[in-house]
């Protein structure tokens, strides 16, 4: 059993959190938001999702209890789960309660290891790239998953966990066992190619239900919904793949065949995937809470962080650059989510709206 902090109590880092506590570890997390912390310290976490449900009881403390904590025993692990804004202060922070021979792991979004590397050193870091696992928050203390199965049940594991170098070490291994009773996990010598395909994932779905107040579900029964993840899959693996990374498979497709998705046929082939979507639950990923949490996304760290490497490559990416446009708007409260967005987006981009199937 591992002594382990977590800077963040957000969605990730309370799932996360709750379950290493729930399964014997010493968990501590560090957290801003003053309802989270009175909630859990009073009650727990309600902890729900495709598995039986359970209250966990991590010890919580707001962020100005911090002096106190480092009075105590440095922590093995920690993990940062706060949004990739907020990485290179977060892994600061971290790292002052975290042993001289302990490590630090990114469990974010985006593209936060370099912002982690230099916060605490690559060699203190590594980074967990979570796929295909969805959480959500809405309510103080209860955290939940949306899924009827574990992802491992159909052999897919969504815990990778990767060196910056390339390098498979021991502590890889022991943060995958340490998850292993969430879901599957494996240990990657590509996490750079891990975290490409994740970014794209991530780009392809969460601004377009930030800019449209729409769920998943909603956008896969709509032509000009689907045209745009299209086009934001496309741009994103084009890019992945000038920049010489081995982009694993996101979006149930290889990077490559994202790339192609200007061949006619390949675009039939990937709008018919996402057609079929339309009958999964209609969640809302991370950006879509923000916007109803009116709280700052993540766009220019996820797409934005692929416009700025495309214009780097000189490689012209209108979709992502109109719907980096677009979130920025909302977050700043000039646009108001709408479905007429998305049509917006496309014409901006100069992007046709196809014919139904």
């Amino acid at each position: 059993m591992a002594r382990i902090a977590f800077i963040g109590a957000g969605g990730v880092g309370t799932y996360i959190g709750g379950w290493l506590a729930h399964t014997g570890h010493d968990v501590t997390l560090f957290e801003h938001w003053a309802e989270q912390v009175e909630k859990i310290s009073i009650d727990g976490i309600e902890v729900s999702g495709p598995h039986e449900p359970f209250v966990a009881r991590p010890r919580i403390v707001h962020m100005h209890a911090s002096e106190r904590i480092a009075r105590e025993a440095p922590f093995e692990i920690g993990f940062v789960a706060v949004k990739a804004y907020d990485t290179k202060w977060a892994a600061s922070f971290i790292d002052r309660f975290v042993a001289a021979d302990g490590f630090i792991v990114s469990a974010q979004n985006c593209w936060p290891d370099p912002d982690i590397a230099a916060a605490v050193g690559a060699q203190r870091a590594i980074g967990l790239v979570m796929s295909n696992i969805a959480v959500e928050m809405f309510e103080a203390g209860k955290v939940y998953r949306p899924g009827r199965q574990r992802r491992r049940d159909v052999g897919y594991d969504v815990f990778r966990a990767g060196e910056h170098d390339g390098s498979v070490t021991d502590r890889l291994q022991l943060v995958i066992d340490m998850l292993d009773p969430i879901d599957a996990g494996k240990v990657t010598n590509n996490l750079w190619g891990e975290r490409w395909g994740k970014l794209s994932q991530n780009c392809m779905g969460n601004p377009v239900v930030g800019i449209s107040d729409m769920g998943l579900g909603e956008l896969a029964a709509e032509p000009a919904c689907r045209a745009l993840q299209i086009n934001l899959a496309k741009e994103a693996a084009t890019v992945g793949l000038a920049l010489d990374l081995d982009v694993v498979n996101f979006g149930g497709q290889p990077a490559k065949t994202w790339a192609d998705a200007e061949n006619p046929e390949i675009y039939q082939e990937v709008d018919g995937m996402i057609a079929r979507q339309s009958q999964a639950p209609n969640r809302r990923p991370s950006m879509g809470q923000d916007v109803i949490k009116g709280r700052a996304s993540e766009i220019l760290y996820m797409n934005g962080h692929v416009l700025d490497s495309a214009r780097k490559l000189g490689i012209a990416v209108p979709a992502t650059e109109a719907i980096v446009e677009a979130m920025l708007a909302v977050d700043a409260g000039t646009l108001k989510p709408a479905r007429e967005n998305v049509d917006a987006v496309l014409a901006r981009a100069g992007i046709p709206v196809p014919e139904p199937l």
